[in-house]
């Protein structure tokens, strides 16, 4: 079955030059298409839309002041499994945990610093597209 999901190219990736190499490896995924991409800077408006579950807890602060550091790469990506695929892809939020061939095993330094975001889930990714891509279909 066909789904989308929302990936985020966090400012890390985008100021340690992994833009390409992220995004590469979406690419050579057989099946997969990147159907929206943008380089932008978010707002703490859309910040707190999307993170807006953990307000309250230690890491929010601190992960809104990272996550408007500096311009993101926003893309939507679709593709059969696509959600879990580009989680795998991803892997653990922690480097250390993350194998390698993982974007984190392979690139990560910091747990906070995490290069990538990835829906969780369909629901999640319908969600976030509709923040991140608004009057897209």
């Amino acid at each position: 079955m066909s789904q989308r999901t929302l990936v985020i190219l966090k400012p890390d990736a985008v100021r340690r030059n992994l833009i390409g190499e992220i995004i590469g490896r979406i690419e050579r995924k057989a099946g997969w298409r990147i159907s929206a991409l943008e380089l932008r800077e978010l707002s703490r408006e859309v910040l707190e839309q999307h993170y807006g579950e953990h307000v309250g807890k230690p890491f929010y602060e601190p992960l809104v002041e990272f996550m408007s550091s500096g311009p993101v790469v926003v893309l939507a990506v679709e593709g059969e499994r696509v959600v879990e695929g580009v989680r795998a892809l991803a892997g653990p939020t922690d480097p250390i945990a993350a194998g390698p061939g993982s974007i984190r095993g392979d690139f990560g330094t910091i747990v906070r610093e995490n290069l990538i975001h990835a829906s969780d889930s369909e629901e999640s990714a319908e969600r976030e597209f509709k923040l991140f891509f608004p009057g897209a279909e």
